[in-house]
């Protein structure tokens, strides 16, 4: 075993004592780190392949042998793009900073688009986008609910209102609409700005991002999408101190990857497109749910390309449930698919995109595709082993370690280090079997059939303050965990085979590993309650508060745009009106509960108030930033959410 566990412990002390010699954003040191851990996966796939398939034959072990063999072989080719296009890395900060602000401002239109979302969300979107230190733009919400109230709120903050007799196309469709209406205006815009209804932009986000378009190459620039809550899988492993959401790997590690390759792509919300390039494809194309990623497509055909501007100049709401998490990625894997099935195809011999990014695509059709397949083939195939004696993968644990374990440390140090600890493969193998029943339906609908499918809204607000599980994925998961623990006492002490115990330390090692991953999607099929209806984030400092003409200083805890907890020895009772010197203006308050160091307090309900706490709340650093994850913090949250 120790012979076995050698090249792992070397490909660890060589990692450990190379990797404070490189820098991040070094080429050569990406590629160095990279390099090595494909030599590494094609070591061990040699071995795979070479030493571990059954015998051909008309036996159980060739027949889920084989087809394992194939899901693991295009799982570890999605792994190899994935090297290849985290190899570069590029950031544009210093590129605006260095742009002179252009005298003569380009009109900007900033379509807010929404259907079903409530007043409080809406409302801070448009007065955060009426709020922007840009001096030539117009916001234009796009109301596919076509609702009274919405008409007069847009009205009330300053900007302009459009709705349409029918919802056709969905999102796409209704900023067509809105691209037709802006068309005919005697003043035509130079660019348009999409937010979803849930994003609110900083007041530099149209200033930053139209820096980047004195380029007449730059067709797209895209922005990342952060958010102000945690999303379900934070939420349900009580972990959101200490690990991020999922999309934040996408976002800071992998898009501005692909912008150094040249193939990064628009995500619809946070965006700023050339309205030309617009009109030259006829609008945002409808023939994908996904319509952002195919803007970026057809007007790459055209010869404008998107870049990536990797600020936090938006944040919005992550999908607070886990249905409308699971429906999210199912939508934008069905209109993925829709993709590969059209004109924009990677193969598409009538495509005029150039092969870097037909390799983009083939790089996210594999990561949708091979990687959850392989994932649920890495579920049944130790439990053949451990309940029937079928030998899909003919090896012991110690030829797996030998092998396999270089090239598993090695790759997940290096995407550790490269992403600041945003990827951690547990993390990895949780969220993607939490997706993986929606993905896998996506895949399979999308590609047999791409047409014809509705776009399914991510549903934001609403009640959350009720515990809540998730039952067809917890009977599913739950199911598979009963299994695996079921094969383990079958093998190992209900029916203990010599052949179990030559063969069985492979499948007992994956089935506990396994298990252990079960165990946590299981607790995310439970959703914690979310009693706050806006999120409250931790301060420190000292603030003047004012009662009855007169003043003393106390100290801010925490602060949502909608109230605050203050730390004070002698509170103020119940009920009691103060005002706060809070978002650099003296805010009324009202004194709602006791706490045991002070009080809380509740703003007005104005308008005025409202607005200016909104933009002072999103315009400063109250909402956090992960810059580096560490794996031991994120194993100990689990441990306490499973135990504690």
């Amino acid at each position: 075993m120790m012979a076995a566990l050698a090249p792992g412990f070397l490909a660890l002390g060589a990692f450990m004592a190379m990797v404070p010699l490189l820098r991040r954003d070094n080429t050569l040191a990406r590629s160095l780190l990279t390099g090595v851990s494909f030599v590494l996966l094609l070591r061990y796939f040699y071995w795979r392949v070479t030493k571990t398939l059954p015998p051909p034959g008309l036996t159980a072990d060739f027949f889920f042998g084989y087809p394992f063999m194939l899901a693991e072989a295009a799982s570890l080719v999605a792994v190899a793009l994935s090297l290849l296009f985290l190899s570069r890395t590029t950031r544009r900060t210093t590129e605006v900073d260095g742009r002179a602000t252009d005298p003569k401002a380009p009109l900007i239109d900033v379509f807010i688009c929404t259907y079903n979302e409530e007043r409080s969300i809406l409302e801070r979107t448009i007065i955060g986008a009426t709020g922007m230190e840009y001096g030539n733009y117009r916001v234009w919400v796009l109301d596919d609910g076509r609702r009274l109230w919405l008409r007069h709120l847009a009205s009330e903050l300053g900007c302009h209102y459009l709705t349409r007799p029918d919802n056709r196309h969905a999102k796409a469709g209704n900023i067509n609409h809105a691209l037709k209406y802006v068309g005919g205006l005697p003043e035509r815009p130079d660019f348009i700005a999409v937010l979803d209804a849930d994003f609110v932009p900083r007041p530099d986000f149209l200033a930053r991002t139209i820096s980047l378009m004195d380029d007449a190459s730059v067709g797209v620039v895209q922005t990342p999408q952060h958010f102000i809550n945690p999303d379900p899988i934070q939420t349900n492993l009580a972990a959101s101190d200490v690990w991020p959401d999922e999309q934040r790997f996408f976002f800071d590690i992998l898009m501005p990857a692909k912008d150094a390759w040249g193939v990064a792509f628009c995500c619809g919300t946070s965006s700023l497109i050339r309205y030309s390039g617009l009109m030259q494809i006829g609008g945002f194309p409808t023939d994908s749910v996904t319509e952002d990623y195919l803007v970026t497509l057809r007007l790459k055909e055209r010869g404008l390309k998107t870049v990536y501007l990797n600020e936090r100049l938006t944040i919005g709401l992550a999908p607070e449930g886990l249905k409308e998490y699971i429906t999210q990625r199912g939508r934008w894997c069905l209109g993925f698919m829709q993709i590969v099935r059209g004109r924009s195809s990677p193969l598409s011999q009538t495509s005029k995109l150039p092969l870097i990014d037909r390799l983009s695509l083939v790089d996210a059709f594999m990561s949708w595709t091979t990687v959850y397949f392989a994932k649920m083939f890495g579920l049944v195939v130790p439990w053949l082993f451990l309940l029937f004696g079928i030998k899909a993968v003919q090896a012991d644990l110690a030829e797996l370690l030998h092998f396999f374990l270089p090239f598993y440390v090695w790759h997940g140090l290096t995407m550790a280090w490269l992403s600041h600890g945003r990827s951690l493969a547990m993390m990895a193998d949780v969220s993607q079997l939490v997706a993986a029943p929606a993905v896998l339906k996506a895949v399979t609908t999308g590609l047999l059939r791409p047409k014809g499918h509705k776009f399914k809204v991510t549903a934001k607000g609403g009640d959350r303050d009720k515990k809540f599980v998730e039952w067809p994925l917890l009977r599913l998961y739950g199911t598979a965990l009963l299994i695996t623990l079921a094969a383990i006492a079958y093998a190992f002490i209900l029916h203990l085979r010599g052949e179990s115990i030559a063969y069985g330390g492979l499948a007992l090692a994956w089935s506990l590993y396994n298990a252990f991953i079960l165990t946590v999607v299981c607790f995310v099929c439970i959703e914690q309650p979310r009693k706050r209806k806006a999120e409250r984030f931790v301060r420190n400092e000292a603030i003047l508060l004012r009662q009855g003409g007169k003043s003393h200083l106390v100290r801010l805890a925490d602060i949502s745009i909608t109230g605050a907890r203050l730390i004070d020895p002698d509170p103020p009772a119940i009920g009691s009106a103060i005002e706060c010197q809070i978002y650099g203006r003296s805010i009324a308050a009202t004194v709602v509960r006791r706490t045991t160091n002070g009080f809380a307090v509740r703003f007005e309900e104005g308008m005025d108030t409202r607005v200016h706490a909104v933009r002072a709340f999103y315009a400063g650093e109250y909402v956090r930033a992960y810059r580096g994850i560490k794996a031991l913090p994120v194993g100990k949250a689990l441990m306490l959410r499973l135990f504690g």
